[in-house]
């Protein structure tokens, strides 16, 4: 009797338990049923990409479809639509379709930048529990990378978007995001971008390395750990006998960068060279790059061990900005030197400019120091020369013989332009010069007929010459000065330095901001002194190009130039075989 009492009462618990099991779900269902009436009750909920999840909860939860469908439509705004709506009435109008596109694209872009919140993007992927559809499908237009790009850089800390650019480097489009800063963060993303970009900087010429190298070195300074990484890997690459030099060249420049953004790299450059086994000398380098000055102790100490008989490789010092503070201490105007150790300091850069060392399998094997001598004497002859404050232009005239023969080395020829900068950027010094052309540019011209590889270099100071604003002078001498620096190009241009030199007259048309007259001036004299009707053709497809002006506006340009009729149908008919398009007539 027992048993079937408490058999029974088995069954009451049993079915109490049950009971309360049911009441528990009630409850739920009412709770996850007024959680979806929540999103269905917000602004066109029914364009959302997760309404069909919701209404598959919603129904499971034993929700009413009536009601469902009246939320949704009474929240229903249609802005999508209506968008859709109104671009179509613009391209019925007339517009551009592509126009109508890019007008809506950067609106959306503008609002999602302005109310993007980085922790409702991070609860994306807690929701989703993997990547979404819809953000794959993003990255694939270019209008949307570009968005993250910007998001990223204005919230680097969101998750979100740091997995985004993860999936644009994936996806191949690595070569994007090189001024993203979140892609500094990453190991694999940053690896990947450096090497795509180091290609890109390596195969496309001088003209691509200027254009890409200031975002190149932007990405690569942008901590510690990139700079070191991206050094560390070109290293090694610039041992590599084919393109190595090329990636030394571009780690150099890289090296520049960081100095010139306020940035002491200088330990990591002797680090990843071969200074490590010399300490002492490590050590005098290193002290002297952080200082950025150059001291008799130091110099001292890197003498006595480049003058010994087993002299470190001259390697450790071709650092470029190490080179550079020699050429302040012994070229620029007004440097004083302690005379009693100036010939150490000669010594070292004439070593450095003029030691050849042969290396097999990392053992030096010979070291020619054929030049050091008569290096080391052209560079103290010009040092005298430049430093002497007695001396001026006129002393300097009975001097070009000897200027002219020391400059045939390289490492003089770079310092006396060093010097020649220096010396003419001083605001009076056209103002107290009174020949037509000063002695300190026609030594440009000497640079420029010895030293093919300081063509960049002379044109980059006669352009800042150019430019520049000279007040104090009036507007007649303004011209004629301007005139004595567009010689020097045409010389500059004789020397086989042709297009930089055209294309910047070209700009210079372009954008109209200076004299016709000077641009008339540099076409006489290059076409009076190169008359061959087909480089004159040439000339006339880089400077007039009708993408410029009209060929009627270089019709009249030809006459204001007062080529002869000749010469002008050669330069019009020139750009027609050039650049002929579908019904020009010339």
């Amino acid at each position: 009797m027992d048993e079937e009492y408490y058999s029974g009462s088995g069954d009451w618990e049993g079915t109490e338990g049950n009971m309360e099991d049911g009441y528990g779900e009630g409850e739920n269902d009412g709770k996850i049923q007024e959680a979806c009436l929540e999103k269905f009750s917000s602004r066109d909920y029914i364009m959302e990409p997760a309404i069909f999840s919701t209404l598959k909860t919603y129904f499971q939860a034993g929700g009413s479809p009536e009601h469902v469908i009246q939320l949704l439509s009474e929240n229903y705004s249609a802005v999508a639509q209506t968008v859709n709506l109104l671009a179509e009435w613009l391209i019925q109008m007339g517009v551009e379709p592509a126009q109508v596109q890019e007008r809506v694209e950067n609106h959306l872009k503008s609002l999602l930048i302005k109310h993007f919140d980085p922790q409702k993007a991070d609860s994306i992927f807690t929701v989703e529990g993997e990547t979404p559809a819809w953000l794959e499908q993003m990255i694939a237009h270019t209008t949307w990378r570009d968005l993250f790009y910007k998001l990223a850089e204005a919230h680097p800390d969101c998750l979100m978007l740091n997995f985004t650019v993860k999936l644009i480097s994936d996806a191949g489009y690595q070569g994007e995001i090189t001024s993203v800063s979140t892609a500094c963060q990453q190991l694999e993303v940053f690896s990947r971008v450096l090497r795509t970009s180091l290609a890109a900087l390596l195969d496309g010429g001088e003209e691509n390395l200027e254009k890409n190298l200031p975002e190149f070195a932007k990405m690569v300074c942008h901590g510690e750990h990139t700079y070191l990484f991206a050094q560390a890997m070109m290293s090694i690459l610039a041992q590599e006998e084919q393109g190595g030099s090329a990636v030394r060249r571009i780690g150099q420049e890289v090296q520049k960068s960081a100095h010139e953004r306020g940035h002491d790299a200088s330990q990591i450059t002797l680090a990843l060279g071969t200074a490590a086994a010399y300490p002492r000398a490590c050590q005098a380098l290193g002290a002297m790059l952080s200082k950025g000055a150059l001291n008799p102790a130091d110099i001292t100490v890197l003498f006595k061990m480049f003058s010994s008989m087993d002299p470190p490789p001259v390697e450790l010092i071709r650092v470029p900005a190490f080179l550079d503070l020699f050429m302040q201490s012994l070229f620029k105007p007004g440097s004083k030197i302690n005379q009693d150790h100036k010939h150490k300091y000669i010594h070292i850069l004439a070593y450095a400019a003029s030691v050849v060392e042969t290396w097999k399998k990392n053992k030096r094997v010979n070291i020619n120091k054929d030049e050091l001598k008569s290096t080391s004497k052209a560079i103290e002859t010009v040092h005298n020369l430049c430093c002497n404050e007695n001396k001026g232009a006129t002393e300097l005239i009975a001097e070009l013989g000897t200027l002219y023969q020391c400059i045939r080395f390289p490492v003089v020829a770079m310092g006396v332009l060093k010097w020649v900068d220096w010396t003419v950027s001083e605001p009076r010094y056209f103002q107290l010069q009174t020949d037509h052309t000063p002695v300190h540019l026609a030594l440009l011209d000497e640079i420029c007929t010895c030293h093919q590889l300081l063509h960049p270099q002379v044109l980059q100071l006669l352009i800042k010459l150019f430019e520049t604003e000279h007040s104090q002078l009036d507007v007649m001498e303004q011209l004629e000065l301007k005139k004595t620096l567009l010689d020097r190009m045409v010389h500059l241009l004789s020397r086989g330095y042709v297009l930089p030199v055209v294309s910047y007259m070209r700009k210079c048309l372009e954008k109209l901001n200076t004299d016709i007259s000077l641009i008339r001036y540099f076409v006489t004299e290059v076409t009076a002194a190169y008359g061959n009707l087909v480089y004159v053709c040439a000339l006339s497809c880089q400077v007039c190009s009708p993408v410029v002006c009209p060929i009627s506006a270089l019709r009249r340009l030809m006459l204001t130039v007062s080529i002869p009729l000749l010469v002008s149908d050669v330069f019009t008919r020139g750009v027609g075989i050039c650049q002929k398009k579908p019904g020009m007539n010339i």
